[in-house]
């Protein structure tokens, strides 16, 4: 991709975000027109009913962006630490081994507060990541992407199983675990937001790092080691950075689809694999998909709302499954 199209690409994606943010604070059960939600922002009449619900939407919307581009990121890592093009976070057992320490947290130990969601969730997935590369480095050729795929995919049937078999006995914990299971923003507050901002900030940063290593893994292994590139810890510094990525924006949204899927694949078939450049679209593109996912399901629903988990899926499945039909799924 060249500078220019980079350049345009990101500033074409911040004045649709910031477009997306605007609607996602004037839009709702009770609709603030874009005037008085500028006027709000600006700092006028802050005693005003409007100001009083936007002050409220605003923290949903700041964790809407950073919960998309967490899991967009995540993503786009599993993509090149697997070299499959359509893998996501759950390849490795993430979001469901999040999901088995959350409902045993909520099940064994009452947990209530964020912060005891968030170590769980990415204790949860951390340890389902580190299992799963475990059993796929058995064997002569180690921790192969298909063997990675492979491993991941029978650990997630299982750890499924386990969830429901710790929650279905218990009506408290499923009424507690339901609505997070879901996927949903809507109780974002500036507190939760603080609280996951240092692991998201973590993951950004080591994904950033290792960019350069990540495009020498794309070649093969051997390519790769040819380069310099120690592919064990390459993949596991990408790993380490997916699990705190998606690890902390599950234990809080709870397991959100297609995000971490569609957005990175898509922006591959558009603009290539150079990671450095991909990394930081993925996040403004899932951001945005977020965003307007958490929209449509409050409009469809006046005057509820649709968690925004299910809107993922019925927007993301269809495009995933035309991706496929057409041909264009190609191994990286």
């Amino acid at each position: 991709m060249g500078k220019k199209k980079f350049v345009f690409s990101i500033i074409l994606c911040l004045a649709l975000l910031s477009i997306m943010a605007i609607f996602s604070i004037s839009l709702g059960a009770k609709s603030i027109a874009f005037s008085k939600v500028i006027d709000v922002l600006l700092g006028n009449d802050p005693d005003s009913l409007e100001a009083a619900i936007i002050s409220q939407r605003i923290p949903r919307t700041v964790f809407g962006i950073l919960a998309g581009g967490a899991l967009g990121i995540s993503g786009a890592l599993m993509q090149s630490i697997t070299r499959n093009p359509i893998a996501d976070p759950s390849i490795l057992g993430v979001n469901t081994g999040a999901s088995l320490f959350v409902v045993a947290g909520i099940a064994f130990f009452n947990i209530t507060v964020a912060y005891q969601y968030i170590w769980l969730g990415i204790t949860g997935a951390g340890v389902t990541a580190v299992f799963v590369y475990s059993v796929a480095s058995m064997g002569k050729d180690g921790a192969t992407p298909l063997k990675l795929a492979l491993s991941g995919s029978a650990v997630s049937i299982v750890l499924g199983s386990l969830v429901s078999t710790i929650m279905l006995p218990n009506n408290r914990v499923m009424e507690a675990f339901r609505f997070w299971q879901v996927g949903s923003i809507g109780s974002a507050t500036w507190e939760n937001i603080m609280l996951i901002s240092p692991f998201l900030i973590v993951g950004f940063i080591t994904s950033m790092f290792i960019s350069g290593y990540l495009n020498n893994l794309a070649l093969g292994d051997e390519a790769a080691t040819a380069l310099g590139t120690n592919v064990v810890m390459t993949r596991a510094i990408g790993a380490l950075s997916s699990v705190l990525l998606c690890g902390a924006t599950t234990a809080l949204a709870g397991p959100i689809g297609f995000v971490g899927l569609i957005i990175p694949h898509i922006i591959r078939l558009i603009f290539g694999s150079e990671m450095s450049k991909m990394l930081p679209l993925s996040f403004l593109g899932s951001a945005i998909l977020m965003l307007i996912s958490d929209v449509i399901g409050r409009i469809i629903s006046l005057p509820g709302e649709t968690e925004v988990g299910i809107v993922t899926a019925v927007i993301g499945a269809p495009v995933f499954i035309l991706a496929i039909r057409k041909g264009r799924v190609k191994s990286l």
